[in-house]
């Protein structure tokens, strides 16, 4: 098999798994985290804004329970308005360091390279954080339109997998957060 070919079919098999992802967290169905597999179907539910008021206000607040993300999950979401950079967006991870809510969470080291995402019409990156003096992880996402930006701390519980990014995204695309990036931006 070819170069070529080796991508397309590693690329394919990627964006069906995404695919799945986003179907299952949008078909309504209980999703559970299955023991054998260690699948994980996350159920997001919103609960109180954890933060004290500072200049962006407050956001929403996601919890994941164990039992359905392998680990407890919080998901913290706010927007951000006239925040980015205008012209470049969330253009690599110096932005998403400076621009992403790291700082509620406490002081973060990054664990890798970032990457770009889409989450609806808006591009921006995501990177993964080893929070100092927890054994929790941290996952700093940012997307803009225009001007504005939403940004997204996902902070992981021991025992959750290593990665939850695309459960995260998945979310983050659903029609009931992007409905909310759409008031909250003003789009």
């Amino acid at each position: 098999m070819r170069l070529t070919s080796k991508f397309i079919a590693i690329s394919a098999a990627t964006a069906l798994l995404c695919a799945a992802a986003v179907w299952i967290l949008r078909s309504g169905e209980s999703a559970r985290a299955t023991a054998e597999s260690g699948e994980v179907r996350p159920v997001w539910t919103e609960t109180d804004w954890p933060f004290g008021a500072d200049p962006w206000g407050k956001g929403k607040a996601f919890r994941c329970k164990a039992e359905d993300c392998g680990g407890e999950v919080q998901l913290y979401v706010r927007a951000k308005l006239g925040f980015c950079n205008c012209a470049t967006g969330i253009a690599d991870d110096g932005d998403l360091d400076q621009m992403g809510d790291l700082a509620l969470i406490g002081k973060a080291t990054p664990i890798g390279a970032g990457r770009e995402i889409i989450v609806g019409p808006m591009r921006g990156r995501s990177r993964a954080y080893r929070v100092e003096g927890h054994r929790n992880a941290a996952l700093s996402l940012a997307f803009n339109q225009r001007c504005d930006m939403v940004a997204a701390t996902a902070l992981v519980g021991p025992g959750a997998p290593a990665s939850l990014e695309p459960a995260v995204l998945a979310f983050l695309n659903s029609d009931r957060m992007l409905k909310w990036a759409e008031i909250a931006l003003g789009l």
